[in-house]
């Protein structure tokens, strides 16, 4: 019997490949003659490089770049044997890289983003992949677009400091020295949500509080980005800013599609594709996925409902282990998520349960595994 492990994450816990051979391990404990098929995924955000490589030929990269505080930071980056580069912002410009005293969404910059781009330009990329998950930022891409050449310049022509309250300086934009290679490449950028750049509804007001924004500097922040789309119009002789998605990590969208001429995907539909999923379904018996928390919120592009939709193409069940289950299991179901498991024994502080995730996972995929057993001979 072949089986596919196809889980997320279990964030502040184990990584995706981590959980995929904890699933593995316990399963083989029951069923050792078992083909097992481990395809980690991601949704985009932080673990997608990771979970590439882990189906894809291709190493690991890393590159000093600037944080999102102008602080060194060393970030990592994925390259593919065919010349994809598999980039997460949030390994550049990630809020991580910002401790919860100094989170400042007005000055926090995405420079460091740019500069893994220019980095996978030099190797000779063909195709960019762009992750927007965890971003740090509400800079609209302004730093990501200057380490790539551009220039944004006040009314005395003075370069803009970092930040995305300097945009309401933002008199023009000179293109003049953007880097050539960018028309050559092709850029897919994996986003999850359908935000516009400004607005109720727009990158500063939905995801600036998460990133340290106060109320007044929600409003500032949305004024500098509606400032940036105005200008950019002028350079570029359209209005992007209220295309579905460009207000994903703080409007880097934006950038990535009104300058980088970027294809948007969502996430996990995007690396479910790069790493080969749905081949590795034929002949597949079961499915296994799983991520920290599964509830009704995950229909809205989490990666466990992301591979329930290709396992059913191929017509393949889904099992899901989650750190906790939540309420949704019958919507769940629906999209093609046959049952899911919690993997807390009792009540458990979400430190021990942590701690314990390994352990855990692989004493229920061992107890699946036996279940699946009992199934197949009662038939």
């Amino acid at each position: 019997m072949k089986v596919v492990i196809a889980p997320d994450s279990f964030k502040e816990s184990l990584s995706a490949p981590e959980v995929a051979q904890a699933i593995a391990a316990g399963w083989t404990r029951a069923r050792a003659q078992d083909e097992l098929v481990l395809r980690p995924m991601a949704d985009g955000g932080e673990g997608t490089v990771d979970a590439v490589l882990a189906a894809r030929p291709g190493v690991r990269r890393e590159l000093a770049v600037c944080g999102p505080l102008e602080q060194p930071v060393k970030a990592h980056w994925g390259w593919l044997e065919d010349a994809t580069a598999v980039i997460e912002m949030a390994a550049a410009s990630g809020l991580h890289w910002v401790p919860e005293g100094q989170r400042d969404a007005t000055r926090t910059t995405s420079r460091g983003t740019g500069e893994l781009i220019r980095e996978a330009l030099d190797a000779g990329a063909k195709k960019i992949i762009i992750g927007l998950g965890g971003s740090a930022t509400n800079d609209g891409g302004l730093g990501l677009l200057q380490a790539l050449g551009v220039s944004f310049l006040d009314g005395q022509g003075q370069e803009l400091g970092a930040g995305g309250a300097r945009l309401a300086e933002l008199e023009r934009i000179d293109l003049s020295n953007l880097d050539p290679r960018l028309g050559e490449v092709e850029v897919e950028v994996a986003a999850d949500v359908n935000n516009p750049l400004c607005g109720p509804h727009g990158a500063s007001a939905v995801f600036g509080p998460q990133k340290g924004a106060t109320p007044a500097q929600v409003q500032q922040l949305d004024t500098a980005l509606k400032r940036f789309a105005e200008v950019a119009a002028l350079a570029l002789g359209q209005d992007h800013s209220l295309f579905p998605g460009v207000g994903a990590a703080g409007g880097l969208g934006f950038a990535c599609r009104a300058f980088l001429k970027a294809r948007f995907r969502p996430g996990i539909e995007l690396i479910a594709e790069l790493s080969e999923l749905e081949p590795a379904l034929a002949g597949a018996s079961l499915v296994i996925t799983g991520e920290g928390r599964l509830d009704g919120q995950s229909l809205h592009g989490k990666t466990p409902v992301g591979v329930a939709h290709v396992a059913r193409r191929a017509g393949v069940p889904v099992i899901a282990l989650a750190g906790s289950v939540g309420e949704g299991l019958a919507e769940l179901r629906e999209v093609g998520i046959e049952a899911a498991f919690s993997l807390a024994p009792g009540p458990i502080t979400l430190a021990d349960a942590c701690a314990r995730a390994a352990q855990e996972l692989e004493n229920r995929a061992e107890a699946l595994a036996r279940f699946w057993s009992l199934a197949q001979a009662a038939r």
